[in-house]
């Protein structure tokens, strides 16, 4: 029996048994262990989209998900059976104008686990087994337990984003918001050889989390007067709460010439921000949007870095999806999720 999380509009998560998927060629099947719930997940549960790609018909949840080869189809090669994989979420098109520029990440016709961006939507991975292209498989480094591997999807995006962002050795850096992308920014800059990292979010426990990823500082974002703020500009500042407000704070609080990262997914339709700012400082204004080759250096970081084990907050079985989901909304009391499918 397959059981999956399949969501069929604003609220109507359900726990369904999923007919055995079949490998076809090209494919592999793996036997899911562990799947993250990600800000997009809630996003579909709670509101029926995400950002500007709404729901139009039942999907399967779930893009960070991690198991075990179990088989493949006609001419599909990959870990040798029985190997504990990753399993990379984007399938790109390879042709377009973007995979040819080498950024694959923004291809036009990408597929991914789990999103309503295009129709059919693409089904996803939380479910006990999945068939999906063999090339999205990675073999789990010696070490990674697949529990701290699940980290991997999200940790590929905060790389990214580092990325975007450009040099950060020696630099001063603040990032907006301390939800899980948030915490695994701050791991992938101290990774970077960031100088200082300062971290702001509404809620304490959010901030407990961000300082167990290695924060420098951890401000209250509605506190101008708390004394852990930055007493000089930030080098770069990468935003990733997905609200105007934590925009305004990046602007507001880079040097002149600095850099900003727009990396929190803000809500659908027109954002306002303080664009004089940009123009009068000459500040770099920069998106990042999910990953590519990130995906391989985020399980090496994971393999070498324990401390990460403390961003999972819980894991639960999927049968209790719906008290995960809560669970995971609750940024007052968790960071990131997990859901067993053993």
């Amino acid at each position: 029996m397959v059981l999956g999380c399949v969501i069929h509009g604003q609220g109507d998560l359900r726990v369904e048994e999923l007919p055995e998927p079949e490998p076809g060629p090209g494919r592999a099947v793996v036997a899911v262990r562990y799947g993250g719930i990600c800000g997009s997940d809630l996003h579909y549960h709670r509101h029926g989209g995400v950002g500007d790609f709404r729901l139009r018909e039942p999907m399967l949840l779930g893009h960070e998900v991690v198991g075990t080869v179990v088989a493949y189809g006609d001419g599909a090669t990959g870990p040798a059976l029985g190997t504990p994989v990753a399993v990379h979420p984007a399938t790109p098109c390879g042709v377009c104008p973007e995979c040819a520029d080498g950024r694959a990440n923004v291809c036009r016709d990408t597929r991914y686990l789990g999103s309503a961006a295009r129709f059919p939507h693409v089904q996803g991975g939380f479910a006990s087994r999945i068939a999906v292209p063999a090339v999205q498989l990675r073999a789990l480094p010696e070490g990674l337990e697949p529990r701290r591997a699940a980290l991997a999807e999200p940790l590929s995006v905060a790389l990214h984003a580092v990325r975007r962002a450009g040099d950060l050795a020696g630099r001063d850096v603040l990032v907006t918001g301390a939800g899980p992308i948030g915490c695994l920014t701050v791991a992938a800059a101290r990774a970077a050889g960031a100088a200082s990292i300062t971290v702001t979010d509404l809620l304490p426990r959010a901030l407990e989390f961000a300082a167990a990823a290695g924060a420098t500082a951890c401000v209250r974002a509605d506190d101008p007067d708390d004394p852990n703020w930055p007493s000089d500009e930030v080098d770069v500042a990468i935003e990733a709460s997905g609200v105007a407000a934590g925009l305004d704070t990046c602007l507001r609080r880079v040097r002149r010439g600095g850099a900003v990262v727009q990396l929190g997914m803000l809500p659908p339709g027109q954002s306002p921000f303080a664009g004089n700012l940009l123009v009068a400082r000459e500040i770099d204004l920069r998106g990042a949007f999910r990953f590519h080759a990130e995906f391989d250096d985020a399980l090496r970081l994971l393999a070498a870095e324990p401390s990460f084990d403390a961003l999972i907050s819980a894991v639960r079985p999927v049968r209790e999806a719906a008290e995960a989901f809560g669970q995971a909304a609750d940024r007052s009391q968790s960071c990131k999720v997990l859901l067993d499918f053993a």
